[in-house]
């Protein structure tokens, strides 16, 4: 080998241990955490983390972590009135989830998931397939998919693909 060559492989065994060590990877600084906050809907604490985790299962860009302050997502529990989310869609948000649904019949979890689909930058399909979480309490109450299908997933992909760079502003507030 030649010198240039030797001195080459020289300094990348000294800068590897460092950039490993203390350097973000490209794959995680793409990543955006979001924290929800579940303690407003304490009837339903499972059923949120579930929806989370399913959102996290389904995609890459973005991470919804549980956190008790300082939360941008934050869910509550309404007896009457339908399960809604006030939301700029680019993860804040104040979700208002019913009992009263989840007395008729509505998957919770479904409800939770569905809800934190539109913080994410979805829109409601309630014309759209069980299959589709987005398509919320269309499907009826024998509905209990809580996870998002690949073209959602892959919509919220191409959302969060630069993270918070160009988030909406003014909340919006979606009904069901």
């Amino acid at each position: 080998m030649d010198a240039r060559v030797i001195s080459r492989i020289a300094a990348l065994a000294l800068v590897a241990p460092l950039a490993v060590g203390f350097a973000p990877t490209a794959s995680a600084a793409a990543v955006t955490t979001l924290y929800y906050s579940s303690s407003g809907a304490p009837d339903y604490l499972a059923q949120i983390d579930r929806g989370a985790a399913n959102w996290n299962a389904a995609v890459t860009d973005v991470k919804l972590v549980k956190r008790t302050t300082g939360a941008t997502i934050k869910f509550h529990e309404i007896h009457s009135g339908g399960s809604y989310t006030n939301t700029n869609g680019h993860g804040r948000g104040d979700i208002y989830l019913d009992t009263s649904q989840v007395a008729e019949g509505y998957d919770p979890t479904r409800i939770a998931a569905h809800e934190l689909g539109h913080n994410l930058g979805l829109p409601d399909h309630y014309s759209g397939p069980c299959t589709e979480l987005m398509s919320g309490h269309g499907p009826g109450t024998s509905c209990k998919n809580a996870k998002p299908s690949a073209a959602e997933a892959a919509k919220v992909q191409s959302l969060w693909v630069n993270g918070l760079a160009g988030a909406e502003t003014a909340p919006r507030k979606v009904a069901h």
